[in-house]
């Protein structure tokens, strides 16, 4: 069985000065690679809020979501593509940057990958870029990091299309910090699920009919527990919880619809593991077959009732904080 990513870089617009070409966009990916040095031995996000040199060019996503597989650009259109050495198959997904250049500096969400770009080199959408340059230059020297905690949230969860009781694909959302693990409740425990390139965590042999509670942990040890997450392919779920910050797990919750939108940040509160039960809501998504399931498959583990408030809001829970995660890294 095959899973199929966005296939978003076919429709991506490059913007260079003095033209859009594509043997201009491939020198210019030769150029800066000089310029920004030679990539690393191992991929990683830029997390931990240190601040990293490097050139920016810009692009426009036509308003689609990228390799993150977002359902669209976020409203505001502050959005970023980082080179494969920093995108990490996905492990930069759903982070904020602040980018400093000659202007000032802007927020963007980590929304795609720039396959040309060398570590370094980041490709704004053209609104943010023309918040720190004038976009006549094309390319500018700029700095930039990772932004810990910012305000974002509650979490949103989206089970593929394709997905079944055989085969399980879910997106996590809204989280603010690069995530470092997915975990899905089962009758023996916590599974961990397989990051793919497009952002989706997959358990390959299925997970059983649900519903489901999810574990996720971010890159600093903040973790929160969804219940309730339903075999609902094709819908939004969100959810009362965040990872962190004041308030996290508790209250109503939001029900609004759309993507990240980038934000101020907020002060780091390691507030523990906090539950909440999805509720679910339409949502449109780019096609993107899934594998299909056969006759002779067997169902995955079935995750066990004993989850706080599946299917029903729960009331949040506080268990002590999981051990900071390391950054994730993917080493060739």
């Amino acid at each position: 069985m095959t899973d199929d990513g966005p296939a978003s870089h076919a429709r991506r617009t490059r913007w260079l000065a003095g033209g859009a070409a594509a043997a201009g966009a491939g020198l210019l990916g030769l150029l800066l690679a000089a310029q920004v040095g030679a990539s690393p031995a191992c991929a990683a996000p830029p997390v931990g809020g240190g601040n990293h040199q490097g050139k920016a060019t810009f692009y426009d996503a036509q308003g689609q979501g990228g390799n993150c597989s977002f359902d669209s650009a976020p409203a505001d259109r502050m959005y970023v593509a980082l080179g494969p050495d920093e995108y990490a198959d996905a492990a930069a997904c759903g982070g904020y940057l602040d980018v400093t250049g000659p202007r000032g500096t802007v927020r963007v969400v980590v929304m795609d990958q720039c396959p040309e770009c060398a570590a370094g080199h980041i490709d704004l959408s053209r609104e943010a870029f023309a918040r720190i340059a004038d976009p006549v230059r094309g390319i500018v020297d700029v700095s930039y990091r990772a932004v810990v905690d910012p305000q974002t949230g509650p979490l949103a969860v989206r089970v593929k299309e394709g997905a079944s009781q055989w085969w399980f694909a879910v997106r996590v959302t809204d989280h603010g910090n690069p995530l470092a693990t997915v975990e899905a409740r089962t009758g023996s425990g916590w599974r961990g699920l397989v990051r793919h390139d497009y952002n989706y965590w997959l358990a390959d042999d299925g997970l059983g009919p649900g519903p489901y509670s999810l574990r996720v942990t971010d890159v600093y040890g903040n973790r929160a527990t969804v219940p309730g997450v339903q075999l609902a392919p094709e819908r939004t779920q969100r959810t009362d919880v965040r990872l962190y910050g004041s308030g996290s797990g508790s209250g109503s919750g939001s029900r609004s619809s759309g993507s990240s939108s980038a934000a101020g940040g907020s002060g780091a509160d390691r507030s523990g593991d906090r539950s909440t039960a999805a509720q679910t809501t339409p949502a449109a998504e780019p096609p993107s077959p899934g594998p299909t399931p056969t006759g002779s498959a067997s169902p995955g583990p079935s995750p066990t009732a004993g989850a706080a408030g599946l299917g029903a809001a729960a009331s949040p829970s506080t268990v002590p904080a999981a051990a900071p995660a390391d950054p994730p890294s993917v080493c060739r």
